[in-house]
């Protein structure tokens, strides 16, 4: 209707009349006189096309690609069009560009040794003129949460150590669901992160709901938690009623919430309204009296049944699914609260715990941790790298794996590898939740492929683990240290 082309459409429509078109092929490849294609092993069968119909027979064309970073089959790319080109132009040069700028000798032996498992037409060997570089730290943990402990730990001691700023870290994984319990670990690390290609826990819409009823519950005076919370869950106290009480509230020099207490500002507001916030704030203030008895954790439960806020998820989500999974949010808040402090029964405890989820947000906003899928880091790179999941079924994945797809989920592993330029850790729980099941997790078949002499595994060298732990403790008392004065 609007005479509108998506993407799709943007190769398709130019692809069919260059190809139905003599006269138009023509004009076109007598205008581009030469083409450059980049990131061409990403490319799909119409792109190729399309290459080729601009290209002609003539060829002047150069395409800079890598077969062993092909790692979008799973959106139409195919990289046969590397060996497709040779078959199509006798005349083409292959170029091989061996000398890596990024990583220590170290880390490119691994990736050396690891893809060399994959088949290749054009063999190549990476090469690089950095130093050796430290070994491949390996981490064999217990659970998700202790993966995710011993990560944050690790990158708190790293950049105590090296003084790094934490934009030079990155924490890569297979899929965005095992983002959840690192996100929880850099918090109570006091780590900031920057989630890429997904939403924040803290930033989903029902954990910030009942933030703002315990940051009003700890203080009065948060105008700006008042507003998201006063008519969630649904109460008849609209945009309208909210405007005028913050300009009575103003007037007084109060706080909405202290403002809300007052018989005379209640009747200067619609009845319906002054009702419904009459309300409120008597909800407000059965809960304030229960924070002083309750933990910080038992507070969620409190605010989530007092304001009947799974009524509200059920009326406001109609996909059970998604329903379902908001509802676990608010249970992993309140499991979030019990592991800063299982005993917190005062306002000041509680205020202290918000202000420990929130400390990292005030920090450099461009100057936090890199979590992202290994797809999402392609291109990029990072002087500190972890990678986490590198367990049978997760990286590899299981429909890889079952569907014949291990050389492109090697291809992944190997991306993620040449994304650390010093330091490289690889990491697994021995047993893991998956659809609400505990199962034992045998490690990844790439970290075999690894050369052994390269890797420092996890508690097969006595040595030097005891030597880490005691960095790793130097490095917490002096991170402590600058808390405290800070």
């Amino acid at each position: 209707a609007f005479n509108a082309v998506d993407f799709d459409d943007l190769i398709r429509l130019p692809l069919a009349l260059l190809e139905s078109n003599d006269e138009v092929r023509a004009a076109w490849q007598e205008r581009i006189r030469y083409l450059l294609v980049d990131e061409y092993q990403d490319t799909n069968n119409a792109q190729y096309r399309l290459l080729r119909q601009l290209a002609g027979a003539r060829g002047a064309l150069t395409a800079v690609g890598d077969d062993d970073q092909s790692i979008y089959a799973w959106r139409g790319a195919n990289a046969e069009n590397l060996d497709q080109l040779g078959r199509d132009y006798d005349a083409l040069k292959v170029i091989k560009l061996e000398q890596n700028y990024r990583c220590s000798k170290r880390i490119l032996r691994a990736a050396n040794a690891l893809i060399a498992h994959n088949p290749h037409a054009h063999v190549k060997q990476l090469w690089s003129e950095h130093a050796e570089g430290v070994p491949i730290r390996v981490l064999i943990c217990r659970d998700d949460e202790h993966e995710a402990e011993r990560i944050a730990a690790g990158i708190a001691h790293l950049a105590q150590k090296h003084k790094a700023p934490w934009s030079e870290f990155a924490i890569l994984y297979r899929g965005n669901h095992q983002s959840r319990a690192l996100e929880k670990a850099l918090r109570l690390m006091q780590v900031p992160y920057h989630l890429t290609g997904g939403t924040a826990f803290l930033e989903r819409a029902e954990v910030k709901d009942v933030l703002a009823y315990l940051r009003l519950i700890a203080n009065p005076d948060d105008d700006a938690a008042f507003v998201r919370i006063a008519n969630v869950p649904r109460r008849d106290i609209g945009a309208t009623t909210l405007e005028k009480l913050g300009e009575l509230a103003q007037a007084r020099h109060a706080s909405m919430l202290r403002a809300s207490h007052s018989d005379a500002v209640l009747k200067q507001l619609a009845p319906r309204s002054a009702t419904a916030l009459a309300g409120f704030v008597e909800l407000i203030g059965e809960l304030e009296n229960a924070s002083r008895t309750l933990s910080a954790a038992d507070l969620v439960d409190r605010v989530v049944q007092h304001t009947h806020y799974h009524a509200h998820l059920e009326a406001e989500t109609k996909d059970a699914a998604v329903r379902a999974r908001r509802v676990q949010n608010l249970a992993e808040l309140a499991d979030w609260f019990r592991a800063m402090q299982k005993n917190a029964s005062a306002v000041a405890d509680l205020a202290a715990q918000l202000a420990l989820l929130t400390h990292a947000d005030r920090e450099d906003p461009g100057n936090a941790v890199r979590l992202m899928t290994l797809h999402s880091a392609k291109g990029l790179e990072f002087r500190f790298v972890n990678i986490v999941g590198v367990a049978e079924g997760r990286l590899p994945h299981e429909a890889g794996i079952d569907e014949g797809r291990l050389e492109e989920e090697r291809r992944l592993m190997y991306v993620g590898i040449t994304r650390a330029r010093e330091s490289l850790c690889l990491s697994y729980a021995a047993r893991s939740r998956r659809y609400g099941e505990l199962v034992h997790n045998e490690p990844s078949r790439f970290i075999a492929e690894l050369p052994p002499a390269d890797l420092h595994c996890d508690g097969l060298d006595a040595e030097q683990d005891a030597e880490a732990k005691r960095e790793l403790a130097s490095s917490h008392l002096a991170r402590l240290a600058d808390l405290l004065a800070d």
